[in-house]
């Protein structure tokens, strides 16, 4: 019997993306915009697959030929005759499903690998059976064995992502280990080269070992070319090691983002997002992260637009160094109503920062107020869908020049959505009110975590002229009542010194910075919540952060030791943080289930949120914040690491509760978007229903266009590099 985290189950919820509204609002302009940003978004999007795993780009073609020739209706009657039982096909299409929906056989929230929850005769003989297969038996063949042993293998290294031997990764060859990414580092930074679209090969050159550092590029010379003035490729000797940095890593697909964006710039509502999207082009047409940074300049000004994207190689989490991007690209139209509600926190945010617990000078300079904006998501290309985005990542950016909140409106409504049955490790009298306030208490989390979590907080920098962006003079560390004695070098990034734990101890920063402050009863007010109302959405709020990080134990490997997810890490930290508190706040017992298995319960004593809780929070929250802006590696790794240990000793069983978790988890959802095409002068949506089958219809039709075509690059990408994965 496989682990049941291995697969989908065959009931696994998934949800259509409904913004039908939004978009019938548009104008014919904006709509042309959001049409060509989207189709620019899910040819990027597919730039994941090669990111995830050798044998993802592989398993997608394979689906794609079969579905194209036959919708899941047409094939099951195939499958029937195969010998699958109609519980053997619906397997099959929430595997087909899940690939796309994230992007690869890999969960984008939690990094394991998933396998199809059927034997392999059977898939093979409806593969076999299928149109597709008939029509070119050679090459379908050539296909399946290309993938077949892969899709299904779970030896230990293929189990979750990693490097090294602690799992796959593409973004490293595979016999690169920490000491090879570490050194990559180094040489990024002495080239103040960013890591976010690139890519690192080792080689043996003549006994000598080689380093390629590959940037994503539509544009396959090395050499620079016309609209750049000089090229930052070339051979580099560094450290007695040789690096080679090229260009033309998903060259075909970032030609298409290129060209797509060209074509929305006709559409353009103003001079910031032509300039933006100008930027954006020349940063994939030649794999210049400096010229995103110069788009994402005009994207912070293009304040409150209608139609809001963002495309590029954004989040680190999958990395398992922390600082190459995963690409995404997202075009979302703005929700008015919920949008006011952020407007007004936005507003009271000069007022709510100083009641976070460091010291004035552990804060920027000046707040710069961002746009934070509720968005109905028309197209979300990448591996998962988040429920609120800040960006953009660039430190330098953020910390001098601003950033933009949203909160995905259209996924909070359907991502949280839960049924009492399946609602786990909860007292039954909390059930109901946990199902009444979850959804507000989630917004509220949402927008504190993303606005003054990660719009909070300052690091202490030393430029290239020896220039301190904090009087070093006067600037004592709370922590310790010395004066501050480290900081960031100008090379050096957030990501570039925290690396490995860098997502999540950020994540879990922003996490504390929500609880602490929705226990304000003005930010309680900008949401609507007034006296018990309000009072239960912080009991809930809490409740739901301490049952997060019990449920945050399925994204634990204990084999290597290792957290495969940054938030539930983030918040499985502050589960203990509370637990470690004491005085009765937090409670977590083992029980026996009403079905006489192994279950728990999770209790929050609502009186004491206000003061025990709090002052937990006060203190940790502070710790966290000094610790980053004195970039304090070590005694980060050594307060974080600490409380992310997952063991069977001490007051709690961890690794006991993590099976009971695993036990009783509910698989996350999938969601299904909708395309958009042009007819004529004017741009339609089309819809798909919220099911597995939905869900395929979705995808071949997103790519049918040039479908041959870009199957063939997508096979040919994946073979180029299929030697460097043993």
């Amino acid at each position: 019997m496989v682990d049941s985290q291995y697969y989908l189950p065959n009931e696994i919820g998934v949800s259509a993306l409904d913004c039908s509204v939004a978009f019938h609002l548009l104008s014919p302009q904006e709509k042309m915009y959001a049409h060509y940003l989207s189709r620019a978004a899910w040819y990027g999007g597919l730039a994941v697959l090669l990111q995830t795993s050798p044998e993802s780009a592989d398993i997608f073609v394979l689906l794609q030929r079969i579905f194209r020739k036959q919708t899941p209706a047409q094939l099951e009657q195939v499958a029937t005759a195969a010998g699958l039982s109609s519980e053997e096909y619906q397997a099959f299409l929430v595997y087909a499903a899940g690939l796309y929906a994230n992007m690869g056989n890999y969960k984008s929230f939690g990094d394991t690998k998933f396998i199809p929850n059927l034997p392999k005769d059977k898939l093979k003989a409806v593969v076999k059976a299928s149109q597709a297969f008939q029509d070119q038996p050679t090459e379908m063949e050539a296909l399946w064995d290309s993938c077949s042993c892969l899709l299904y293998s779970l030896e230990d290294r293929q189990k979750q992502l990693g490097l090294g031997d602690k799992g796959i990764s593409t973004y490293f060859s595979g016999n690169c280990c920490l000491e090879d990414a570490e050194l990559a580092q180094k040489f990024l930074d002495s080239k103040k080269l960013s890591a976010y679209n690139t890519r690192l090969f080792k080689r043996d050159n003549g006994g000598k070992t080689c380093y390629e550092v590959r940037l994503a590029s539509a544009v396959q010379k090395d050499c620079a070319v016309e609209g750049e003035c000089e090229s930052c490729c070339g051979s580099f000797n560094f450290e007695d090691k040789e690096f080679i940095v090229k260009r033309g890593d998903y060259a075909p697909l970032m030609e298409k983002v290129s060209y797509y964006l060209q074509q929305a710039q006709a559409y353009a509502a103003n001079e910031n997002q032509r300039k933006m999207l100008e930027e954006y082009t020349r940063s994939f047409t030649f794999g210049s992260v400096e010229a995103h940074k110069e788009g994402s300049r005009y994207w912070i000004k293009d304040k409150g637009p209608i139609v809001e994207s963002y495309i590029g190689f954004i989040e680190s989490y999958r990395d398992p160094f922390g600082s190459r991007g995963e690409f995404e690209g997202f075009i979302a139209v703005v929700n008015k109503a919920m949008s006011e509600r952020f407007t007004k926190l936005v507003s009271s945010a000069e007022v709510l920062l100083p009641e976070l617990p460091w010291p004035r000078e552990f804060e920027k300079d000046t707040f710069l107020k961002p746009d934070f904006t509720s968005l109905d998501v028309l197209t979300f290309a990448g591996s998962g869908i988040p429920a609120g985005i800040n960006i953009p990542n660039y430190d330098d950016i953020r910390q001098s020049e601003g950033f933009k909140n949203v909160s995905l409106g259209n996924v909070l409504a359907v991502a949280y959505a839960t049924k009492k049955e399946k609602l786990t490790f909860l007292e039954e009298e909390d059930k109901d009110l946990f199902i009444k306030w979850k959804g507000p208490s989630f917004e509220v989390q949402v927008g504190l975590h993303e606005l003054l979590g990660h719009g909070s907080g300052k690091l202490f920098v030393q430029d290239d002229k020896g220039n301190f962006n904090f009087d070093q003079s006067k600037v004592t560390n709370p922590e310790t009542g010395e004066l501050v004695s480290s900081w960031y070098r100008s090379s050096e990034t957030w990501d570039s010194k925290f690396s490995t734990i860098a997502s999540s101890y950020e994540e879990c920063r922003a996490e504390c910075v929500g609880l602490y402050l929705c226990l304000n009863k003005q930010v309680l007010s900008i949401f609507g919540h007034e006296g018990q109302d309000a009072e239960d959405v912080v009991y809930i709020n809490w409740l739901s952060m301490v049952r997060a990080g019990l449920l945050g134990l399925e994204f634990y490997t204990p084999e290597s030791k290792s957290w495969r997810q940054a938030h539930m890490q983030a918040r499985f930290v502050i589960l203990r943080v509370l637990l470690e508190a004491g005085e009765g706040l937090v409670g977590l017992e083992e029980v026996t289930g009403q079905d006489s298995k192994p279950d728990a319960r999770i209790t929050l004593d609502r009186s004491k949120i206000h003061t025990v809780g709090k002052n937990a929070i006060h203190k940790f929250l502070c710790k966290l914040q000094v610790l980053k802006a004195t970039a304090d590696v070590e005694g980060g790794r050594a307060l974080y690491d600490g409380y992310s240990t997952v063991s069977d000793n001490g007051a709690h069983n961890f690794l006991r509760l993590r099976e009971t978790v695993l036990l009783r988890k509910e698989a996350r959802k999938m969601f299904v978007q909708a395309n958009t095409r042009v007819n004529g002068d004017s741009v339609e949506l089309v819809e798909y229903e919220g099911t597995v089958a939905g869900l395929i219809h979705s995808f071949t039709e997103r790519f049918q266009d040039e479908a041959e075509q870009l199957e063939a690059d997508l096979l040919e990408l994946s073979k180029r590099d299929a030697s460097c994965w043993c």
